[in-house]
């Protein structure tokens, strides 16, 4: 079985805008499913799309299965099976070695920059940026499941 094994964090908004930043990624992403035991997502991006399947969450880790499917095919799902959606860009950058993904929210979810990192195992030890600050991985309102159906600005 597939594992992902994520935290999350929040990101100081003006020492992130002091980062060099790489390239950056719009996402477009919708829900067809979602409830506390599983989740069915599509993601698309301008060249690829993909469809991901995660389990609930237990501690950090939850099951995780993410397969590319054809850019039209995602778009499509999307527009016709989607009960929920949100935007964001995407940066990758690499900080003491680890991979790290800020999320900069778009639409309601105007104003979130969220920071994840995946880990090989729940006790991996890892640095924290300087712009990364306040963790949020157990709770449930940064899920960007829930954030698509409960924004950011109704907060």
């Amino acid at each position: 079985m597939a594992i992902e094994i994520e935290r999350k964090f929040l990101v100081d908004q003006e020492k992130w805008q002091q980062v060099t930043k790489p390239e950056t990624v719009h996402f477009r992403q919708g829900y067809i499913f979602s409830d506390e035991k599983k989740t069915i997502r599509v993601r698309v991006t301008d060249t690829e799309a993909y469809i991901t399947i995660k389990g609930s969450t237990a501690g950090f880790s939850r099951s995780e299965f993410e397969y590319t499917i054809p850019t039209a095919d995602g778009v499509q799902l999307l527009d016709n099976f989607a009960a929920s959606e949100l935007e964001k860009y995407r940066y990758r950058i690499t900080y003491a070695g680890k991979l790290w993904e800020v999320d900069e929210f778009l639409g309601d979810n105007q104003g979130l920059l969220m920071a994840e990192i995946e880990l090989g195992s729940e006790d991996e030890e890892f640095e924290l940026p300087p712009w990364v600050t306040t963790e949020v991985t157990g709770d449930d309102r940064y899920y960007n499941a829930r954030l698509s159906v409960h924004p950011f600005k109704n907060w």
